[in-house]
């Protein structure tokens, strides 16, 4: 955990480190566009966050259920080359919120490339999308309402930014640059997750002990082990405590049993799909204590 210092909850990024904004798509002010055709697949995560209120109106669990429309590819509304003018260095980092999140995505993929090669495995990047509104992607329509999700079809991240200010508000987390990356690195997870086939052995079931909570809290397991490392990729120069209780309060805040208090009165552990706001927790400290992937088996014994 080199790198851990105590100060305010800013994330400190290399001023130097060089960014690849070719991670990132950005689509903001952009209008929603293909044509509806098949069956696409089902997104994971149900954003992991605040989507998880949306898809249980619509029984369309994180990490299964059944799929949306699917739509063809869009054009972006602003090219990849708008980002790549604004967002060249950490220092850009440090000033835009828009790079601030190319330099997450490039942290978070730097760590797993990197791992995956360890493991004599390879890492196939994913891209970020960024959208206002709605956008279109391989598993239905991306909207604000649904929140962050990793969509396996086309192995891209969708996320209008524009949630960091309802996980807030409507959730009641600190926010700050860390809950990004946080959310960020969990989605990342679930990338991660796709690569190894371990979501394609989880079903739409739900409860306390599902397999669909098994895998979301597995994904906060592996966001912390990123953030173990988040120093040593380059991108990040120091993380806080502070930087750290930021990602455990936005773990907590989007926890089933504190989304359905919020949303309802009342907690239906069989209806969880993310897990307890204390398991949240505790899985990413797992990982963040640890470093070690290998510790996030969440599918063996007790959660």
């Amino acid at each position: 955990m080199a790198g851990l210092r105590v100060s305010n909850s800013t994330v400190d990024f290399d001023d130097d480190a060089s960014l690849d904004a070719g991670q990132v798509e950005d689509r903001r002010g952009g209008a929603l566009g293909g044509i509806p055709g098949g069956l696409g697949g089902a997104a994971i995560g149900g954003g992991g966050i605040i989507g998880l209120i949306v898809f249980l109106a619509f029984t369309f669990l994180g990490g299964g259920g059944g799929g949306l429309g699917q739509f063809g590819d869009v054009e972006s509304a602003q090219s990849s080359g708008s980002l790549e003018d604004t967002c060249k260095t950490g220092a850009d980092a440090d000033q835009r919120a828009e790079c601030r999140i190319v330099a997450d995505v490039n942290s978070v993929q730097r760590f797993w490339s990197g791992t995956f090669e360890a493991n004599t495995r390879d890492y196939q990047p994913a891209r970020t999308v960024l959208f206002t509104s709605q956008t279109s992607s391989r598993c239905g329509v991306a909207s604000s309402a649904t929140g962050p999700f990793y969509c396996p079809p086309d192995q891209k991240v969708y996320m209008d930014l524009g949630f960091f200010d309802e996980l807030r508000s409507r959730f009641g987390a600190r926010g700050g640059p860390f809950a990004e990356a946080y959310v960020i690195a969990h989605e990342y997870g679930h990338h991660v997750q796709h690569l190894l086939g371990t979501s394609d052995q989880v079903g739409s079931e739900t409860g306390p002990t599902s397999g669909a909570v098994r895998l979301e809290l597995q994904a906060d397991c592996y966001a912390g082990v990123w953030a173990n490392h988040a120093t040593a990729t380059g991108f990040i120069a120091a993380l806080t405590d502070a930087d750290i209780a930021t990602g455990l309060d936005a773990a907590a805040a989007v926890g089933d049993d504190r989304i359905q208090a919020a949303a309802t009165g009342r907690v239906d552990p069989e209806g969880w799909t993310h897990g307890s706001a204390e398991q949240r927790q505790r899985w990413f400290s797992t990982g963040y204590q640890s470093g070690d992937p290998g510790a996030c088996d969440t599918f063996s014994g007790q959660l």
